[in-house]
């Protein structure tokens, strides 16, 4: 039996020293910084891609749909499992909530769309390299379709 366990430890201590590795392959280049599609200056590695996918740059200069449905955004918002970090009704849990008027990088179209498809540093996921863009338009249109809810106990940044 301590055999196994000692093997099982050294297996363990493999993976994690490869993860490690490979993550700072990811991010080499110290801290290089360059500008996002928003024309954010980010680190090389601040910006995780869902999937492990990076998204095409250049979203926002391509045509938008004309005509959005919110309810096929809300159906969205649950299947993609976004309720898993923003919270049912998108009321904030791990993530912030979505509902309260406050918007850490602005809450037009453009800014919401850029957050979804290019990601946040520090927890959001870019989800452009998984999503078409339409995809995330009709979430964009869901998520302005909400009523500001002022009583949702959230901070101001």
């Amino acid at each position: 039996m301590p055999i196994t366990r000692q093997l099982f430890a050294i297996v363990a201590g493999a993976a994690i020293a490869a993860a490690a590795c490979k993550g700072e392959r990811a991010g080499a280049g110290g801290g290089q910084e360059s500008a996002s599609a928003d024309g954010i200056a980010v680190k090389a590695g601040d910006r995780i891609p869902a999937g492990g996918v990076a998204p095409e740059p250049g979203a926002l200069s391509k045509a938008r749909p004309a005509k959005l449905n919110p309810d096929a955004g809300a159906t969205l918002f649950g299947s993609m499992n976004c309720d898993g970090c923003h919270g049912g009704g998108a009321i904030g849990w791990v993530g912030p909530s979505l509902v309260d008027g406050r918007w850490r990088y602005g809450g037009s179209d453009e800014e919401i769309f850029t957050s979804i498809y290019y990601g946040r540093p520090k927890g959001m996921p870019a989800f452009g390299g998984l999503l078409a863009p339409e995809i995330i338009w009709k979430l964009v249109a869901y998520l302005q379709s909400l009523p500001v809810n002022r009583a949702v106990p959230t901070q101001t940044w």
